[in-house]
């Protein structure tokens, strides 16, 4: 790395959250040429920021070496060896307000992200709502470095370059010609996961058309379970649950041509490298400031409001009221197909 000004990130969970840095570090690497950056965060993770110049990660391993107060005092001194000028903490958590306390005792100026808890309340209130857009994640990631002193304006799309798929995903997938349409069904909270049963009726009638090659994401067991039979039901369906690492995977999403997903992290995941992406969402809603980068807001199917005027009933998806445990039945296969076909017609 050059000589400069270093700063750490913190961020070390989730996955959308974590792909949700990328392009806002991207573009202030862009504006300073001399910047360096150690993103902390889990080893898993650390594929996600391959692409980007002048950042290194810093493995956080919270469950064994760094648990514990004494378990993050060992990771400040790891990274205070870095010779960090600052930090920006894009998560602010527990274990991010320890490590604040040790870098403010060493003089080393600490910015932490303003996740505007009081009007994300508002939003997802169900009395007194107050239902507008709120600040993007993006733009708050983005302040956090303003505040330290390195003012950028985050564009609209500053995408990472498309990658050369691996000799595995070649393998997997062969040279097929037509369309590739990923399709990740999975959320980390049913409040915001398309009904499966609706979902494989989208599969099954893109299958039909042979038109396409489809591409379904998930993750653990069960995820695996059901996407594995799909791609055994349909004929151009390929399920990739365990068969790529994640540096594969999101050689083969920068290939893709259209992602279809939940408010999740495979729609952050594609939206890094500019691929069209659909989201479908549930009890939550764009306007919370979790859109995926750079993606058209018309390309958000919405539960409906005026039957489920509770939406968004939480932020990450986890409060689902009564009655509101089918919202997303009003979102239909017929609508999902038909912006499926919008999309791709338009490419």
């Amino acid at each position: 790395m050059d000589n400069g000004n270093h700063l750490l990130v913190i961020r070390l969970s989730a996955m959308g959250d974590v792909a949700m840095t990328v392009p806002v570090i991207k573009s202030l690497l862009d504006t300073y040429p001399d910047l360096k950056v150690t993103v902390l965060t889990k080893g898993f993770l650390s594929p996600i920021f391959m692409d980007l110049d002048r950042v290194n990660v810093h493995v956080a391993d919270v469950s064994n070496k760094h648990k514990g107060v004494y378990g993050l005092w060992k990771l400040f001194k790891e990274l205070r060896s870095l010779k960090i000028d600052a930090v920006a903490d894009l998560h602010n958590v527990l274990r991010s307000n320890v490590l604040k306390r040790f870098f403010l005792l060493a003089k080393i100026p600490f910015v932490q992200i303003d996740k505007g808890r009081k009007e994300k309340k508002a939003l997802t209130a169900e009395k007194d709502k107050v239902f507008k857009q709120l600040k993007s994640t993006h733009q708050r990631y983005a302040d956090v470095f303003i505040q330290l002193g390195f003012p950028f304006i985050l564009p609209e799309n500053n995408f990472l370059a498309k990658k050369v798929l691996s000799q595995e995903g070649l393998n997997l997938l062969g040279s097929d010609p037509r369309k590739w349409i990923g399709i990740a069904p999975f959320a980390a909270f049913e409040g915001k996961m398309y009904p499966l049963e609706l979902m494989e009726e989208v599969v099954k009638h893109l299958n039909k058309t042979n038109q396409y090659k489809i591409l379904l994401f998930g993750g653990g067991g069960k995820e695996k379970e059901i996407l594995d039979q799909w791609g055994n039901t349909y004929s151009d369906c390929i399920s990739l649950v365990g068969k790529l690492a994640l540096e594969e995977e999101l050689a083969l999403i920068s290939n893709l041509d259209l992602m279809l997903s939940m408010d999740s992290g495979n729609a952050h995941l594609a939206s890094l490298f500019g691929i069209p992406i659909i989201t479908l969402w549930g009890v939550t809603h764009p306007f919370a400031g979790f859109y995926p980068y750079g993606q058209d807001l018309d390309n958000a199917l919405l539960s409906d409001r005026e039957r489920y005027p509770l939406i968004p009933t939480s932020i990450y998806g986890n409060k689902v009221p009564e009655g509101y445990e089918d919202v997303m039945t009003s979102i239909t296969p017929k609508a999902i197909l038909n912006k499926i076909a919008l999309l791709l017609n338009a490419i």
